[in-house]
C-alpha cells in the first residue's frame, strides 16, 4: 500500500512540475493561428500569411526582381551579397508596392520543385502590435494562395502555433 501511495505522490509531483514548466514557457509567448494578418512595415501593407513551422525562413511574394550595383551582371547570385535588390510585391488584395533593400544572404531552398537560390532581405514584420525583424527570402508566389509564408525564423522564441485559432480571434 505504501509503495502505491509513494508512486502516486511521485507521479503527481512530477506531473505538476511539468504543467508548471510548460505554463511558464507559454506565459511569455504569443499564440498565432495557422493563418494570420501580418504587416510588412517596409512595404506598408498587410498580408494574409500562412504560418508554416516546416519552413525555416519567411518568404514574400516578389516579382520584377532587379539587382543593382557593381556585380549586378554576374550570373552567380552569391556575388550580389551586399548589393541592392529592387522588387515589386503584391498582396492578396491586389495592392502593390516597389521596394529597395540590401541583399543580406542568398538562400539555397529545397522544395517539391527541386533546389533554387533566393535573395533575402531584412524586414520588420508586425502582428498585434508586436514587431520582429527577420530575414525574408524573395520568391514569385503569384500562383500560391498566400503571398507571405511565415517560417520558423519569425516564430522562434516569441510565438507558439495553435492550428485551431482563427485570424479573427485576435
Amino acid at each position: 500500500m505504501n509503495k502505491i501511495l509513494l508512486s502516486a505522490v511521485i507521479f503527481l509531483s512530477a506531473t505538476s512540475s511539468f504543467v508548471t514548466a510548460s505554463t511558464k514557457i507559454q506565459d511569455h509567448k504569443s499564440i498565432v493561428g495557422q493563418v494570420e494578418t501580418i504587416k510588412v512595415h517596409e512595404l506598408g501593407m498587410d498580408y494574409k500569411a500562412r504560418i508554416d513551422t516546416g519552413a525555416a525562413t519567411t518568404s514574400l511574394h516578389a516579382v520584377d526582381i532587379e539587382v543593382t550595383g557593381e556585380d549586378s551582371d554576374s550570373d552567380d547570385m552569391r556575388d550580389h551579397l551586399g548589393e541592392t535588390v529592387e522588387f515589386t510585391s503584391i498582396n492578396e488584395n491586389g495592392e502593390k508596392t516597389r521596394f529597395k533593400g540590401r541583399i543580406i544572404k542568398v538562400s539555397k531552398i529545397r522544395n517539391a520543385q527541386g533546389v533554387e537560390r533566393r535573395y533575402a532581405v531584412k524586414m520588420d514584420l508586425g502582428w498585434n502590435g508586436e514587431h520582429k525583424r527577420v530575414s525574408v527570402n524573395l520568391r514569385d508566389r503569384g500562383k500560391l494562395e498566400y503571398k507571405l509564408l511565415i517560417g520558423r525564423n519569425w516564430l522562434e522564441g516569441s510565438y507558439l502555433v495553435d492550428v485551431e485559432k482563427a485570424d479573427e480571434d485576435d
